[in-house]
């Protein structure tokens, strides 16, 4: 069984009413790989709470599957800065096989530039290897957003941010831990995949699970190529 872990800032963790990407993931891999062949762990429930500022919901979406797990590492606000001192007790805590990460939109929004935020991806890829050596690691690219439309300094940022990930997932890959740089979403639209030009409204939710189960079954044969708007439930299949 593989256990997977989502890290991520508000993208992840989603607001009370949404069914996050994470809902989107969880029922790709469980017609992909079966109820058996994988679980979700974390040490997080809930939603963002924006009436209160506070991750304090547990109002999903309605219509979301009761037995969908609702274990997560991210929070609203929340970046590379914020995980990489929580992932080495978040790993010693679930035991996790595979991180699904999120991150990077935060911290050069209103933390750190891209030099700094690359840094803080290797401190974080090394704190998850301190609790578990064989750990590995899927990583997305700061995707589009409204911000970078109409700031062009905080765009070259991102660019450049996105540079240095890549750059740091092929320095720090190795066959004992391995990382992935999934593929930003093909045709993501932050006025057709966003509810407000950041955060992923229906739409966007299906591009971002699919960009990592894409990544995961392309490089490593996980489960199956992602189905839009999500795979019927089948029997599960082999890991490659």
């Amino acid at each position: 069984m593989l256990r997977f872990m989502f890290v991520g800032d508000s993208m992840t963790i989603g607001s009370a009413g949404e069914h996050t990407w994470r809902l989107r993931m969880w029922q790709h891999l469980r017609s992909s790989l079966g109820d058996e062949g994988f679980a979700v762990v974390g040490p997080r429930l809930t939603l963002h709470d924006k009436s209160t500022g506070e991750p304090t919901s547990h109002a999903y979406a309605g219509g979301t599957d009761p037995a969908f797990p609702r274990n997560h590492l991210a929070g609203w606000g929340e970046g590379w800065l914020h995980m990489a001192p929580q992932i080495a007790d978040a790993v010693r805590r679930d035991a996790p096989d595979v991180l699904l990460i999120s991150l990077g939109l935060i911290d050069l929004g209103f933390y750190t530039n891209a030099e700094q935020t690359a840094e803080n991806v290797r401190r974080f890829v090394a704190q998850a290897r301190s609790a578990d050596p064989h750990i590995r690691m899927v990583m997305l690219p700061v995707i589009p957003n409204v911000r970078a439309r109409t700031d062009a300094p905080f765009a070259a940022e991102v660019a450049r941010f996105n540079m240095l990930l890549a750059k740091a997932v092929a320095d720090l890959d190795t066959g004992t831990s391995p990382l992935l740089l999934a593929s930003s979403p093909p045709s993501y639209d932050i006025d057709a995949d966003t509810y407000d030009g950041t955060h992923p409204n229906a739409s966007g939710e299906h591009r971002l699970a699919g960009a990592f189960a894409d990544a995961m079954h392309q490089a490593w044969g996980v489960g199956a190529p992602y189905a839009t708007p999500h795979p019927p439930l089948i029997n599960a299949s082999a890991i490659g």
